[in-house]
């Protein structure tokens, strides 16, 4: 069974600063992309940012504010968000894409289960 579980979430002020991490498990060989997508209440789950092949994207909203890396090694994809606001408040997920299993298979894509995000003003 593949899995993303993501760690890290919590409540902060705003101008603060949280690390999310993300890490695959199972008998995952490589996963092309990573990414980390957010969902405020009321609203619908939206892209933070992904990386893949050394290429990363950002939505507008987090630039400059958010940094996206990877360890592939440990099928790992981290979220450092600085400069937080209120508006960065949402159930963070973790998105993989283009899953290699060991022995061939391949998975389009899994998400983790989330966690939470509280910005306070």
């Amino acid at each position: 069974q593949v899995q993303l579980v993501e760690s890290g979430g919590g409540l902060v002020q705003a101008g603060g600063s949280l690390r999310l991490s993300c890490v695959g498990s199972g008998i995952i060989s490589s996963i092309n992309v990573m990414g980390w997508y957010r969902q405020a209440p009321g609203k619908e789950r939206e892209l933070v940012a992904t990386a893949s092949d050394g290429n990363t994207n950002y939505s507008d909203s987090v630039k400059g504010r958010f940094t996206i890396s990877r360890d592939n090694a440990k099928k790992t994809v981290y979220l450092q968000m600085n400069s937080l606001k209120p508006e960065d408040t949402g159930v963070y997920y973790c998105n993989g894409e283009g899953i290699r299993l060991l022995g061939g298979v391949r998975i389009r894509e899994v998400w983790g289960q989330g966690t939470l995000v509280t910005v306070s003003s």
